[in-house]
């Protein structure tokens, strides 16, 4: 059998060549590539130390770990896991074994015969995986530090507040084995450890050290499925805003959005369980993108209502927003309130004295109706019941609902 293959091992090196090319991406590369090269030499030099296995020649133990050691951690040096090496040996050994199959026949071995040529293919290619996942393993040791002191670097710069040419950012990322995404959305989470790491699928960047933690999530619309699976055991239970998603020269705007959309979760102004993310909230984050200016806006808008008592002054908050919101029809408003549309013309006829000409101008409604929905998000409803850690978030209510020193008359019952 040994004779019998000798004169073909280039023959059967070019098959699984071409197998393992067509069925694993990351090896369809020209055939003059360098990596190329190496594979073929790996491939041919397996199938003469099986031919040499077969023929009891002696063969240096160590120097055939070595070979595979080498490929393992040619595997890790480009930035591959061990399961796209796996896939290939798999491959492989399976285009090997047809060939081997075809010579026994042509050869007319016997079945026991056939049996001991299948437990020494088997045992060699046990010899190759384990030396090149010891390769593999041994690289990742010694590099994974070093590149994880790269993608920090690619991280600082990325999120630097002068922005860095997009010449530097593809050489630190080239030096960060990180693939330049065309768009990325940031998540902020709170919760997680440096060991956490780890756990993230490949080509996740991620600051630990940050707080909150950041994670760079690479063209998440077209990988948004895979990636989601691949991320929810490690955000399960952790509060997590995911960013817009941008292009990667404005990775910036999508960590402040999603910072601030986390702070407002701290806060219970925003959901605070699981993943929320910032396109669906939008409204909310305009309004707090300034809050000193939303309450000055509030207190000017609604300083008609800064002498009314409380109770009465919420109920007519309520109905003033529900009808701004219902385009002034009494109906609407009362479906939306649950009362009764008489109710709702008693309390407008409060708001129109309080109010006057601002019900009826474009403008004063327009701030009216954002002075409306900051005074939802930022009165004393929101804070009332609240208990725990979560109470040092909170805020006193706006001047705009609350009573000045001197209280301007009611003009209402």
């Amino acid at each position: 059998m040994a004779d019998f293959l000798r004169p073909h091992l280039d023959e059967i090196t070019q098959e699984i060549e071409r197998e393992v090319q067509l069925q694993v991406p990351e090896y369809a590369r020209p055939a003059d590539d360098a990596y190329v090269r190496t594979i073929r030499a790996g491939v041919r030099r397996a199938l003469t130390l099986f031919v040499d296995r077969i023929a009891d020649v002696d063969q240096d133990q160590e120097r055939v770990a070595r070979t595979y050691q080498e490929i393992g951690r040619g595997e890790a040096g480009e930035g591959r896991g061990l399961e796209v090496l796996q896939a290939a040996l798999r491959l492989g050994g399976r285009a090997a074994w047809r060939r081997l199959t075809k010579a026994a026949d042509e050869l007319g071995l016997d079945s026991g015969e056939v049996a001991a040529l299948a437990e020494a293919a088997f045992a060699h290619m046990h010899e190759i995986m384990q030396a090149a996942t010891e390769g593999h393993g041994e690289a990742l040791l010694h590099s994974t530090g070093e590149l994880q002191r790269r993608r920090k670097r690619l991280m600082d710069l990325l999120f630097a507040d002068s922005p860095a040419s997009a010449e530097a950012v593809e050489e630190l990322a080239r030096a960060a084995r990180w693939a330049m995404p065309r768009r990325v959305a940031v998540l902020a989470v709170d919760g997680m450890e440096e060991d956490d790491e780890r756990l993230l699928p490949v080509g996740v960047l991620a600051d630990m050290s940050a707080r909150p933690a950041r994670l760079v999530i690479p063209d998440p619309d077209r990988l948004g499925g895979p990636r989601r699976h691949a991320l929810a055991p490690v955000l399960r239970g952790r509060p997590t805003a995911v960013g817009p998603t941008v292009p990667l020269s404005q990775i910036a705007g999508s960590l402040r959005c999603a910072a601030r959309a986390l702070s407002l979760m701290r806060r219970g102004i925003l959901p605070g369980d699981g993943v929320l993310r910032c396109a669906d909230h939008l409204s909310t984050l305009v309004l707090y993108a300034d809050e000193p200016l939303i309450r000055a806006l509030s207190s000017r808008a609604l300083a008609p209502l800064a002498g009314i008592p409380a109770p009465q002054r919420d109920r007519l908050v309520e109905t003033l927003l529900a009808w701004l919101q219902s385009e002034s029809s009494v109906g609407v408003t009362a479906a939306r309130l649950h009362v009764h549309p008489q109710t709702v013309r008693y309390r407008m006829r409060q708001l129109e004295k309080l109010f006057g000409e601002a019900l009826r101008d474009a403008d004063a409604r327009f701030e009216l109706e954002m002075a409306l929905r900051a005074n939802v998000v930022f009165g004393p409803s929101r804070e009332r019941g609240r208990s725990g850690p979560d109470r040092e978030h909170s805020r006193p209510a706006p001047e705009c609902v609350r009573p000045p020193a001197s209280p301007l008359r009611s003009t209402g019952t």
